[in-house]
């Protein structure tokens, strides 16, 4: 038994090494799966909710991942894409973050929903890097709606 624990360590460590994120991605999933599998017996759920599963994985992504991005992705576009100084930078994130949040949060859970539910594995990266893609579009264009005079 120690032997087949060892081997099978070995070649996760070995996936850890060529496949790194790929590997991390799914250890997570699995993990948080599991997690919810073993919460759900324990609370005398008599046959497994999957939908819970997956949703559980949706509201961690969502209290994770989330916040972290939309704050990177604040600081980048304002220091990088628009060469603005930190302090406006700074300055612009305290005001609008808590609602790019919230407008994030009445959004996301949706497409992480159908991402886990309808995605296969292998194109899961690829789809939400498309919808992040048009979101990021759609709030570039909502950003000079705003920004631009209006025509009398």
């Amino acid at each position: 038994m120690g032997s087949v624990a060892k081997k099978g360590l070995q070649k996760y460590l070995l996936q850890l090494q060529h496949h790194p994120l790929r590997t991390k991605a799914i250890t997570a999933a699995v993990l948080s799966g599991i997690s919810d599998i073993v919460s759900q017996k324990l609370s005398g759920i008599p046959k497994l909710q999957l939908r819970r599963i997956l949703l559980k994985m949706v509201v961690l992504e969502q209290l994770t991942t989330s916040p972290c991005n939309n704050l990177l992705f604040m600081i980048y576009y304002g220091v990088v894409v628009e060469g603005r100084p930190w302090m406006h930078v700074k300055t612009r994130i305290k005001k609008e973050y808590p609602k790019v949040q919230l407008t994030s949060w009445t959004f996301w859970p949706v497409v992480g929903w159908i991402n886990h539910q309808y995605v296969p594995l292998q194109f899961r990266v690829i789809f939400n890097s498309l919808i992040a893609f048009c979101w990021g579009i759609f709030l570039n264009l909502r950003a000079r709606s705003m920004a631009l005079p209006k025509s009398k």
